[in-house]
């Protein structure tokens, strides 16, 4: 097995990621120093990625969670994120439309990458963001509560009841919903 850390991985040219996110130069240039003084080798394993992400969490069990973000971020699925892995999908969360803020979103939830969220994926994902916020919630969270929030969000989402919700049914509710919206402007000027 390759070891990440011997191995420098030298990130696209500034014009390209100019050119592919919604950063200025000054932004691109703050966020590689930051990403280089984190991961010198320019490359995050998974287990550095949950080991830096379980920073903003100790209350709880941000593994599992941070393991499905990792894999919404590593757009070309080779088990290690690069600065443009990092950089690309945070220009998205950050500064996309509304549309690719939601995609990126249902590739989150859609853990086998089939096209369609299922009950099953749904609750995978609610577990691990019950498990990321801990126990010390109040008031204290029922064990049943990520099932319950799951037969809400099928309630909502699978709008022909066919028991998943595809990307169409995904856009079409969160564009209706008011606090869904409110929340994707949240981080527009943030950096």
């Amino acid at each position: 097995e390759l070891e990440l850390s011997a191995v420098r991985h030298q990130p696209e040219g500034l014009e390209r990621l100019l050119a592919r996110t919604k950063f200025t130069k000054k932004e691109l240039q703050s966020l590689y120093r930051g990403f280089k003084s984190e991961c010198p080798s320019g490359l995050v394993d998974e287990e550095t990625f949950k080991l830096i992400y379980s920073q903003f969490f100790p209350q709880g069990d941000a593994s599992t969670y941070a393991h499905f973000l990792f894999d919404a971020f590593d757009a070309d699925h080779n088990g290690a994120l690069c600065f443009q892995d990092f950089v690309i999908g945070l220009s998205v969360l950050l500064r996309g439309t509304v549309h690719q803020k939601l995609k990126w979103a249902f590739n989150l939830y859609d853990i086998n990458k089939d096209g369609y969220i299922t009950k099953e994926e749904m609750l995978e994902i609610m577990k691990s963001i019950y498990d990321m916020m801990g126990r010390c919630t109040h008031p204290a969270l029922q064990d049943s509560a990520p099932a319950e929030h799951v037969e809400l969000f099928f309630q909502k989402m699978d709008r022909n009841g066919d028991g998943v919700v595809t990307f169409e049914e995904f856009l079409e509710t969160c564009q209706k919903d008011e606090d869904i919206m409110s929340s994707m402007q949240i981080f527009e000027n943030v950096i």
